[in-house]
């Protein structure tokens, strides 16, 4: 769920455009590089940095008592490293104290074989290719509160990895406008998956307009103009044999995803940002097929989509600039009652991903299950930091 790559949940990583980890940053209409890269040699580097999302939110009749709560949490605190040992050669390693509340976990443990803009491959513990909301993670999201639809294994919080990312290997690359990532990873270990298959997992996405630059094969949610117009149209899948099920009672699961990103510099330097996504699970168990108290995994079974729009007001207000963005989000599971949520916001941008504050107020029973909760009325007020 991260785009961490110094990628996310999306992110600090290395590129061939770099000789260190990058963090995206991107400010006004330029994008920039942000951590600290220590030069010790020709084409060797180490580079470090640091990013932090705080949020605080008054939710509406979730108090125990029945009245309004007030939530304050360290959403996020990672720890970025990475290391160019030549030309070709480069590992990342990245850690976050998931959720705030848990111990520092391994985010990112990633061997890096970079030979060419059209073949590159990576080894180790990553990001797996999926959706765009799911690679942006959410220091590269463009809403604050985008994870509210299902979402693919990887991101489930242990069971298959955590902040979408999973052990295994992925093969990507850029092909004039087109760009690949293809990987094979553990998935869901245990439960239903007897026969120890792996899970499958590519995204390929073609771009109409100016390329989108991002580490690897990560992707941003926006690019607030820095990148000019953008129009670019992605397609993702996921499969696993036993991907669902429990140790008596094998089930698969497969997953696509068709996403859009649409960003175009209006007359006068506003930005206008559409961003949307359909996404398809076939799982053979569900939360809701689950029998209580039973050792098994299940994974959302139905569609799913959600579309955002966003404006960027050319004029500083103060050092930063205003975006005020709707989401609107619907999902529909084939064993349970439909779901959605509507998200008002504003983004103030400081200094593009690594610094902006959002305010926003979201409202409807559509959460990251997929499956409905309560329909409540949320307000809430996010930091995040990036260096």
């Amino acid at each position: 769920m991260s785009h961490t790559l110094f990628p996310a949940p999306h992110q600090l990583l290395f590129s061939n455009r770099t000789c260190g980890v990058l963090a995206l940053a991107l400010v006004a209409s330029t994008p920039a590089v942000a951590g600290t890269t220590i030069e010790v040699g020709p084409d060797s580097s180490i580079t470090i940095g640091a990013g932090m999302r705080i949020g605080a939110s008054m939710t509406e009749d979730a108090a125990p008592s029945g009245d309004s709560s007030s939530d304050f949490d360290v959403l996020n605190m990672r720890l970025y490293l990475g290391v160019q040992v030549n030309e070709f050669i480069k590992f990342t390693f990245n850690t976050d104290e998931i959720f705030g509340d848990g111990p520092v976990d391994v985010l990112d443990a990633i061997a890096q074989f970079e030979f060419s803009p059209a073949f590159n491959l990576w080894m180790g513990r990553m990001l797996t290719p999926a959706d765009r909301i799911e690679m942006s993670g959410p220091f590269y999201g463009l809403s604050w509160n985008q994870y509210t639809q299902p979402l693919y294994a990887s991101d489930q919080g242990g069971d298959a990895g955590t902040y979408g990312r999973d052990d295994g290997v992925t093969v990507w690359g850029t092909l004039n406008k087109f760009q690949y990532a293809v990987g094979a990873f553990e998935g869901v270990e245990g439960y239903g998956n007897n026969d120890d298959e792996v899970l499958w997992a590519g995204r390929f996405a073609y771009n109409f307009l100016n390329m989108e630059q991002n580490p690897g094969y990560y992707t941003s949610s926006t690019y607030h103009g820095g990148l000019g117009n953008v129009l670019t149209l992605g397609v993702s899948f996921q499969s696993q044999s036993g991907g669902t099920g429990s140790t008596t009672s094998s089930g698969d699961f497969s997953g696509y995803t068709i996403d859009l990103l649409s960003e175009t510099i209006l007359a006068g330097g506003g930005v206008l940002t559409l961003e949307g996504e359909y996404k398809d699970f076939d799982a053979d168990w569900t939360p809701a097929t689950i029998p209580a108290g039973g050792n098994s995994f299940g994974l959302f079974d139905g569609d799913s989509y959600f579309a955002t729009a966003a404006y960027l007001f050319p004029a500083q207000v103060g050092p930063g600039r205003l975006q005020p963005y709707l989401r609107f989000v619907e999902n529909h599971p084939d064993d349970a009652a439909d779901s959605d949520l509507a998200e008002l916001g504003v983004n103030y941008v400081i200094a593009g991903h690594n610094a902006r504050l959002n305010f926003n107020y979201s409202s409807g029973d559509a959460n990251i299950s997929g499956y409905p909760g309560a329909d409540v009325d949320t307000v809430s007020f996010g930091v995040q930091l990036q260096f």
